[in-house]
């Protein structure tokens, strides 16, 4: 199975910083990461009917370029990750997929609203550290 694909918006101060939990947490380096303003995330973001401009919802990718390729956006995207991290998180990913999808995603828009005034934004896109840029596909 390919590596799940994290589309995230990168010049999000909260998206970042999702970026970076994960990338602590993913000890199997199991995520790659692509920002939504790049080539590669508008062509999946295509392939499915998604709006790349919509840069209030981070999706995970699973299957990428392949027959059964699969999209998950909001709450669906968070569950998947806290469900592949290990430790505690699979059990908060359970907790979570226990609160119906409607209700989920409802808290999801509005954190999304209000995010870059929350957590900030970036002029540009974070440049990964050396460690971690392989795991980047849009550099």
């Amino acid at each position: 199975m390919p590596h799940p694909i994290l589309l995230y918006d990168g010049v999000c101060g909260l998206c970042n910083r999702l970026v970076q939990f994960i990338l602590h947490r993913d000890r199997a380096a199991i995520f790659r990461f692509a920002s939504l303003q790049s080539a590669l995330a508008e062509g999946i973001l295509a392939r499915h009917g998604a709006d790349a401009r919509d840069l209030d919802t981070v999706y995970v990718v699973v299957n990428a370029g392949q027959a059964d390729e699969e999209l998950f956006p909001r709450s669906d995207a968070a569950i998947f990750v806290l469900q592949q991290l290990g430790g505690i998180w699979p059990v908060a990913a359970f907790i979570l997929r226990l609160v119906p999808r409607s209700l989920r995603d409802w808290e999801y828009r509005l954190v999304a609203r209000h995010r870059c005034r929350i957590f900030g934004r970036y002029d540009a896109c974070l440049l990964p550290s050396e460690d971690t840029r392989n795991r980047f596909l849009d550099l």
